[in-house]
């Protein structure tokens, strides 16, 4: 017997009223904790003044501030909600420090019970981080109770207190890519700052790939503010501008998850105001191979570019006519990456009679139907599309078009279709199916043959 679950399925266990106009709800924007595309709308309070860091002196100040867009969503796949329209250039960070108020009788139990669970994890003489230190509380109690250590505080903008040295004050950003190899820390930690960045999942994927790097085993703990108790018992002054992000603490876990080899907590704190998360770090092999490989293939294409233009200068200096076939797509940019400006390269054609009248996008020579070769014969054919030289040569050889060589781009040289070293030509394909005519035949010089 088959039974119609949909009818058995209770109000309460529906996702929504699917009589809803999805379109004028669904919103294209990438969560900043997990990455998924497809977010809905949430709140819209219209626009609104900074709230934390403005700091207006005076009353006619404050009523003339610059009003933001303040249109939060929220991601469908992990429950993160944020200003998909927030700017950070708009906020004055750099003026003004975000400070936040350590001396509440509760906040500092928490405190407290934030630096006991740092303490507890601590190797025996611990190199810590902590980006975003403010005046630095933390690091200041962490080296108290823990002196054998290297503590570092990041904060471009606060006034740190160190106590007469007990830890290093930085005033710069931290960047994971320079600082990870300076310090080698065992421990990074950031509290109340990933709220306010514009892509937190993209500074911890920094922090993880710059750990492979330099192969690095460090661990992350980060500690925002929980917006659970906000979906729960709907309130709305925890939204304001300067906080982009609002972690639930599904997207905190989603965002580690995304990035960290081991998640080893996602707990929250302050009756549930605050979440924190513990992660591990090792060194990722083949992120850092895959940049190596793409390092060097920079640098051989590089070479490969410079190498090139010597050969085409050379090309010219032996006064050949020279057409390029192909003036769109790939063989533009051939053509720019190249350099083979109008003027020392006037002649391009193509196989596409629709293209004929239109011109090589950044490089401006009139692209002509290859008909034209016909009566105005050029000496060198440059293919500029790899993919398509078969199609090409084919073509001339059917059509009889004379030159004297075809050339085609490998490795950063220009060889010869037939007899040069690349693997464009089809397999399989005997020469005796594309039989070479005479006027194709290259002339043993030095001048004609560039392949040497």
């Amino acid at each position: 017997m088959i039974s119609n679950r949909s009818n058995e399925i209770d109000k309460e266990e529906r996702p929504g009223d699917f009589t809803d106009d999805l379109s004028g709800v669904l919103k294209e924007a990438t969560c900043p904790a997990c990455g998924h595309h497809i977010a809905v709308s949430f709140f819209n309070p219209g626009p609104q003044t900074l709230a934390t860091l403005a700091w207006p002196r005076t009353s006619e100040e404050a009523k003339t501030m610059a009003k933001l867009p303040h249109d939060f969503v929220r991601c469908v796949d992990c429950g993160h909600v944020y200003n998909c329209q927030f700017d950070y250039a708009v906020v004055p960070y750099c003026d003004k420090p975000n400070l936040m108020f350590n001396r509440g009788a509760v906040w500092s139990e928490h405190l407290q019970s934030v630096r006991d669970l740092i303490l507890e994890i601590l190797p025996e003489n611990p190199t810590v981080v902590e980006i975003g230190c403010g005046e630095g509380h933390l690091l200041r109690s962490l080296a108290q109770n823990h002196p054998a250590g290297n503590y570092i505080g990041f904060d471009p903008n606060a006034e740190v207190e160190t106590a007469g040295g007990l830890f290093h004050a930085r005033t710069e950003l931290f960047d994971p890519a320079v600082h990870l190899q300076e310090l080698k820390p065992d421990l990074i930690v950031s509290r109340h700052v990933f709220e306010h960045l514009v892509n937190p999942l993209g500074f911890v994927q920094k922090v993880a790939f710059a750990a492979s790097w330099v192969n690095l085993s460090t661990r992350l703990f980060l500690e925002v503010p929980c917006i659970d108790p906000v979906l729960e018992n709907p309130r709305t002054v925890d939204f304001f501008y300067e906080h982009n992000s609002h972690f639930t603490t599904t997207s905190l876990r989603r965002m580690l998850q995304r990035c960290a080899s081991k998640v080893v907590m996602v707990e929250t704190s302050f009756n549930r105001e605050v979440v924190y998360g513990l992660a591990d770090f090792v060194p990722q092999p083949h992120q850092a191979k895959m940049a190596r490989d793409s390092i060097a293939f920079q640098k051989t294409t590089t070479a490969q570019h410079d190498s090139l233009a010597t050969q085409f200068e050379a090309l010219l200096a032996h006064r050949k006519k020279i057409a390029i076939w192909g003036g769109t797509g790939k063989a533009a940019a051939f053509i720019q990456q190249n350099e083979l400006d109008a003027k020392r390269f006037p002649t391009v054609v193509d196989s596409d009679p629709a293209k004929a009248g239109t011109h090589v996008p950044g490089t401006g020579q009139p692209i002509r139907y290859r008909d034209v070769l016909k009566t105005e014969p050029a000496e060198i054919v440059v293919i500029a599309t790899h993919w398509r030289s078969p199609d090409i040569v084919a073509e001339i050889l059917a059509e009889e078009i004379s030159c004297e060589q075809i050339l085609i781009e490998y490795r950063g040289k220009l060889v010869d279709y037939f007899t040069g070293d690349h693997p464009y030509r089809i397999e399989g394909t005997k020469r005796s199916k594309i039989a070479r005519p005479h006027f194709l035949a290259i002339k043993e010089t030095s001048h004609s043959r560039i392949d040497r």
